[in-house]
């Protein structure tokens, strides 16, 4: 072939056959929620597979799955919950945190939500599926570290006195503010720490060591606070 003769032309894949049309603002709902679906299948891999579903050809309706983890693939048919999507408009559109189940038996949770067009018809699903495997080993390994032994009869903290009691009246005083203890400003914490002084709290072993921690300041701004 000639240096010069252009290449030839790529033949195009040809539809599948029976592919519903559609209309602009459903091409660019899916198209969306592809993108949507590609970020947080980034954000939870490799243990959450997401989904798309596109309900207007249910029987190949699978566009796009990303950390596959069930072992389907593009352009596999919609579920159940799919059909039912398409036959009742008035089904849920969010059916979060549900017991599902991998095609090998390995336990998931998963969540689907359904996309409407303008008409209020469903035209699409976006499905996270989470393997549950490795976190509920993770929640067996933890549970044996975090265990102790309840039977020794002896009971000891490492907290000084009276801290928790500290904390709570900290705790209480910022909610009456609508606010948080580390959030608190100066006069705020001025006015607590007289809080804490006329009841007594300061009394308690390192008592301010307890509220400097619980406040996010140092030693040096309560003991200058409460002057």
């Amino acid at each position: 072939m000639p240096a010069h003769a252009p290449a030839p032309a790529r033949p195009r894949p040809r539809p599948r056959r029976g592919t519903p049309q559609r209309t602009a603002e459903q091409t660019a709902l899916l198209s969306q929620i592809e993108q949507v679906a590609q970020g947080l299948a980034a954000t939870f891999a490799p243990f959450c597979e997401v989904v798309v579903h596109d309900l207007l050809d249910p029987k190949h309706s699978i566009l796009a799955i990303h950390n596959n983890l069930s072992g389907r693939m593009v352009g596999d048919p919609t579920t159940e919950m799919g059909l039912t999507r398409i036959a009742d408009p008035d089904y849920p559109q969010v059916v979060a945190n549900y017991a599902n189940q991998f095609a090998d038996g390995r336990p998931a949770k998963s969540t689907s939500v359904g996309i409407k067009d303008v008409s209020g018809h469903y035209i699409a699903a976006l499905c996270l599926n989470v393997d549950l495997t490795l976190f509920r080993s993770l929640q067996s390994v933890v549970g044996q570290f975090t265990a102790t032994d309840g039977d020794t009869g002896l009971k000891e903290s490492l907290d000084p006195a009276g801290a928790e009691a500290i904390r709570q009246r900290i705790d209480q005083f910022a909610a009456r503010l609508s606010s948080a203890p580390r959030a608190l400003k100066a006069a705020e914490r001025r006015a607590l720490l007289r809080e804490l002084k006329a009841s007594g709290s300061l009394e308690v072993r390192r008592a301010m060591e307890v509220v400097a921690q619980h406040l996010g300041v140092s030693r040096a701004t309560v003991y200058g606070d409460v002057k």
